[in-house]
């Protein structure tokens, strides 16, 4: 913690630098993320202003920039490990450091060799989860946390989206999801999610606008599909396009608010019109182009069935089934392809780039690719009556059985959207007159597990991709777009993310450390000598045999 004493006459800038971030050059870049040159007292203020807005404020680190000489050269920058110390600092309070004493709000950790640590406590604003806060760990005690696939440790804070997995709890903005899929759309969730608050009707018609025009597609654009084959992934092509959106829009300063705004919207706006166009180049169909008269939900309907010979108009209950898709895989806090958006993001790459390499963490099978999965297992069951010698297959763990669709990494509860999909998928059905016999197989495996101790031992529930797949079906997606959807879907998600943390200064570059577990340093001459026959030549000395 910094131990700067502040003089009633100084002026003092700051700003949030949560994780000992990007260099005061790189951060004075924007002004918006500075505060006013004040006073160290009313610095105070505005910093337990700002504690008070929000709970989590208070653990969060503080950087400074003091002038002491009363002109325009600012000379010292502080840095406090959290609000908390910094307003005790400017109004002239120190503690004193003792290692046998400890607060209420630490936690003490005691290493072989005797040495004491305190290691601080952070509480979220929603949930009872204890956060320690290891950021100085290794520097006070030169040790590492070893947590493959960060099953314990958060590697930022966020305001988004809150997940309670013992009770099955999904928020956007402190709203549960459920909700917004009930009353909301895809729109007006996307701007709660990026702006933080549900729009008024003015700023959902200027949003709405907006997104609509950045639909349209630039012939340059439009060309790069044209290199792929018939039959390609529409994943494939989704990233590959993604990727090159870099080389369109180059320009874009990530410093800049006015330049991120911009990259949100174009983005939310252009993957569903990338993906619709993905699929009908796999399929070798004649690309659509979107309809102003057209909602978002309808827009991307028209654009997946429409043709130049046939007139479309999407089906309201398939509208309505879009809609809530869109919203329940909107977000789901740090996730494999959310993490690699902020991994990707930390360099300060183009969010463009960023969001190509999140669709490439989405892919994979264990991810984004759930319910085609769960979709494949519930035709190879096939019929009601062989699912007790499937579950019994999956529970004497047989090569090549597997349940899909159940369990999550969070959630340790029925997971609160595949409830809602669920009853979606049964009102859906009944709405649109189809008896699609994979869903009678689904609802009865999910009984028969849910009834079997193996399970309910293991706290295996069904997670939202369980039912997706049988929603999607209805609506005639095939099954190569269910990822393509997924990620048309989250890159709402991902553009929040993306934004809160190079607005809110999480910026350090994403860089994780190994436990190291290969052979000891070697010498490569000796080994070189004992290991390879004699040639002719010397390694070294690149001495040639002599010409015969």
């Amino acid at each position: 913690m910094a131990t700067h004493t502040f003089e009633p006459n100084d002026k003092v800038e700051w700003m949030w630098g949560d994780a000992g971030i990007v260099s005061f050059a790189v951060a004075k870049r924007n002004p918006l993320r500075w505060s006013q040159a004040q006073s160290p007292e009313e610095t105070a203020n505005a910093l337990e202003q700002e504690t008070k807005a929000e709970k989590y404020n208070k653990v969060r680190p503080v950087f400074m920039m003091v002038n002491r000489r009363g002109i325009s050269d600012w000379g010292k920058d502080v840095t406090f490990d959290d609000a908390e110390s910094a307003i005790r600092a400017l109004r002239g309070s120190h503690e004193t450091e003792n290692d046998d004493h400890q607060k209420s709000d630490e936690a003490l950790l005691v290493l072989p060799n005797g040495k004491k640590h305190s290691i601080k406590i952070i509480h979220g604003t929603e949930g009872s989860e204890i956060f320690l806060d290891i950021r100085d760990l290794q520097a006070k005690t030169g040790c590492f946390t070893f947590d493959p696939g960060f099953t314990s440790t958060a590697s930022c804070m966020s305001a988004i989206t809150f997940i309670n997995g013992p009770e099955g709890v999904c928020l956007y903005r402190g709203y549960p999801v459920q909700d917004l899929c009930d009353k909301s759309t895809a729109l007006e969730a996307a701007y709660l999610l990026l702006r933080g608050n549900l729009p008024s009707d003015e700023e959902l018609a200027s949003f709405t606008s907006e997104v609509k025009q950045n639909m349209l597609i630039q012939e340059k654009i439009k060309a790069m599909f044209s290199t792929f084959k018939i039959d390609a992934h529409p994943m494939a092509i989704l990233i590959a396009v993604i990727g090159g959106l870099s080389a369109v829009w180059g320009e874009l300063d990530c410093m800049n608010p006015q330049h991120r705004w911009l990259a949100c919207e174009r983005l939310v706006a252009k993957i569903p019109v990338l993906a619709a166009m993905a699929y009908k180049t796999s399929i070798g169909e004649p690309i659509m182009h979107p309809r102003k008269d057209f909602s978002f939900a309808e827009n991307w309907l028209y654009m997946m069935f429409a043709t130049p010979t046939q007139n479309y108009k999407p089906n309201p209950v398939h509208v309505k089934a879009i809609d809530a898709f869109m919203i329940l895989h909107m977000d789901h806090e740090q996730n494999a392809s959310t993490s690699t958006v902020r991994t990707a993001g930390s360099s300060q790459a183009s969010p463009y780039a960023c969001i190509a390499a999140g669709v490439a963490s989405l892919w994979g099978p264990a991810h984004g690719g759930a319910n085609e999965a769960v979709i494949k297992m519930l035709e190879q069951i096939g019929s009601v009556d062989k699912i007790p010698q499937f579950i019994e297959d999956v529970k004497a763990k047989k090569e090549g059985v597997r349940l899909m669709g159940f369990g999550h990494r969070v959630y340790k509860n029925y997971d609160p959207r595949a409830l809602f999909m669920k009853g979606l998928v049964q009102q859906s059905l009944n709405e649109l007159g189809i008896q699609d016999p994979l869903l009678e197989v689904a609802k009865r495996l999910e009984e028969v597990a849910l009834e079997d101790q193996y399970f309910l031992a293991r706290k295996l529930y069904p997670n939202v991709d369980y039912y997706s797949g049988i929603l999607l079906r209805a609506i005639g997606i095939p099954t190569s777009m269910f990822t393509a959807m997924f990620a048309m879907s989250r890159t709402v998600g991902w553009m929040a993310q993306w934004n809160e943390m190079i607005s809110e200064g999480q910026m350090r570059i994403a860089r994780p450390r190994q436990v190291y577990v290969g052979k000891k340093k070697r010498d490569y001459d000796e080994d070189k000598a004992k290991n390879m026959p004699d040639r002719g030549y010397s390694i070294g000395r690149f001495e040639l045999p002599e010409a015969v």
